[in-house]
């Protein structure tokens, strides 16, 4: 079989951002199964998989834009100190904030300056070339309630967001 939309996935892939330095990468002997055309995984990443067959491995390069989007300078805030609650966040770290809905907001600490926090709200990727060494472990069709929840329910439930 070979990678069409809705079908199931299972790939092994390591991904670094041009410099050779893994950034990312699946567990051995536990692949990354994700559902073609059904936006699990970035864009460009999907496209470039079509078509291809179990075992075929291939090197993917994913612009910013097919990848996590372009850097966002309006992503980029000054938090008061206070907002940390008397406990000074690492720069370089990421850590989550509340959005108003209560959904979890994930963000990067870029400087620590005396009064307040420079926080990037940007995804870590964003702006990044992104390199992926594919290798394709499974090409399957998809179960009815995968088709119906648009993920795949993995063997053993481990969840990979």
């Amino acid at each position: 079989m070979k990678i069409a939309n809705g079908l199931v996935v299972g790939v092994d892939y390591k991904l670094h951002l041009g410099d050779g330095d893994i950034v990312d990468a699946s567990e051995p002997g536990s692949p990354l199964y994700y559902i073609q055309g059904a936006g699990n995984i970035v864009p460009g990443l999907e496209r470039a998989l079509e078509g291809l067959g179990k075992d075929d491995t291939k090197q993917v390069i994913v612009t910013a834009e097919d990848g996590y989007g372009a850097h966002d300078p309006q992503g980029v805030q000054e938090v008061p100190k206070e907002a940390f609650g008397g406990e000074l966040p690492e720069v370089g770290h990421q850590y989550t904030a509340r959005g108003p809905e209560g959904e979890v907001v994930p963000f990067v600490v870029k400087e620590i300056k005396p009064e307040v926090v420079v926080v990037d709200l940007n995804h870590p990727l964003a702006g990044q070339e992104l390199h992926f060494d594919i290798a394709i472990r499974e090409v399957r069709e998809a179960t009815d309630e995968e088709k119906e929840h648009g993920h795949v329910h993995e063997p053993g439930g481990h969840h990979h967001h």
